[in-house]
């Protein structure tokens, strides 16, 4: 019998990622991350999603730096901003995934003044996603280490 403590961490725990499907956060493809994991991998998660951090920090610093040069190669450019995407998409980041898709298309166009405006706003959907990660990250820990167990989502969308 588990005690009143972990049963409120819990519903905490969903009712907090629902907000993050609700808003816009997350997309289906979290969800199916989260099934992947059992007791043979219990980080799986937590590893992909570093994972995504670290790609994501390079890519937005090569992102940055392409834009910055006197000749933009916007091929580049575009290089990079599809493996963000595909980054993104892959753990289911679905506003960072967004603006990718505008993005690229600006570079299609090798719009400048568009570019650098996706740039910011990309690094902003990144910032945001990573925070509401790592506290997801954070109530799951203080889960374990309170011997519960991550409840799963049951719903669809």
């Amino acid at each position: 019998m588990q005690n009143m403590e972990v049963d409120q961490m819990q519903r905490q725990y969903l009712d907090y990622i629902k907000s993050l499907f609700l808003e816009g956060f997350l997309d289906g493809q979290f969800l199916q991350l989260q099934q992947l994991q059992d007791e043979n991998n219990p980080d799986f998660v937590v590893e992909v999603v570093s994972l995504f951090f670290e790609d994501s920090e390079r890519l937005l610093n090569d992102l940055t730096f392409a834009l910055d040069q006197k000749g933009i190669d916007f091929k580049k450019v575009d290089a990079h901003v599809h493996q963000l995407k595909g980054s993104s998409s892959s753990i289911g980041a679905q506003r960072v995934k967004n603006c990718c898709i505008a993005f690229r298309n600006f570079c299609e166009e090798q719009n400048i003044d568009e570019c650098l405006s996706c740039l910011q706003q990309v690094k902003q959907e990144y910032c945001h996603v990573k925070n509401k990660l790592e506290t997801l990250i954070r109530l799951e820990q203080q889960i374990v280490a309170a011997g519960g167990s991550i409840p799963t989502m049951e719903f669809s969308f």
